[in-house]
């Protein structure tokens, strides 16, 4: 089956479309950062997420807004998270203004991992959107993601 498969609706195509870009994409990052890192797209999304937070206000996110922001269900975000603790790379600790509330932050060795694999990462996907470019099912979407991120 193709994007441009006569069965398919207008609407299902650009899903299908879509659905493949992000697949290849994902599936071109992941192989990239546990060959050079040991990281899972996941992960790193999640070290990259984390890394972002600050001390002022609003700066540290909730479970939640973590899962949301990694696109998982909170268990398994919390599952992950278990797992980078575990290896040292990331810390919770209890929220001082809401007892009830955990906040994670990146540790040392999280930040340098994190720097070693954002060149990767952006090489992967850079290789990533280039093939799927070439591909004319997927040129429209490859041009979209490049557009989104150019200055405006």
């Amino acid at each position: 089956m193709t994007a441009t498969d006569p069965a398919l609706t207008g609407l299902a195509q650009g899903w299908w479309a879509l659905s493949l870009l992000h697949g290849r994409i994902e599936a071109h990052i992941e192989r990239a950062l546990q060959a050079g890192h040991d990281l899972s797209v996941r992960e790193y999304s999640l070290l990259d997420v984390l890394s972002r937070q600050h001390d002022g206000e609003g700066g540290h996110l909730r479970m939640h807004q973590v899962a949301d922001s990694v696109v998982l269900s909170q268990s398994a975000t919390t599952r992950l998270v278990s797992r980078l603790e575990d290896r040292g790379l990331l810390s919770r600790y209890l929220c001082p203004t809401d007892r009830r509330g955990i906040y994670t932050n990146v540790s040392e060795a999280g930040l340098k991992l994190l720097a070693e694999a954002r060149p990767t990462n952006d090489a992967a996907l850079r290789e990533a959107l280039d093939e799927a470019a070439k591909n004319p099912e997927l040129t429209p979407l490859a041009n979209a993601v490049e557009s989104l991120g150019a200055p405006a």
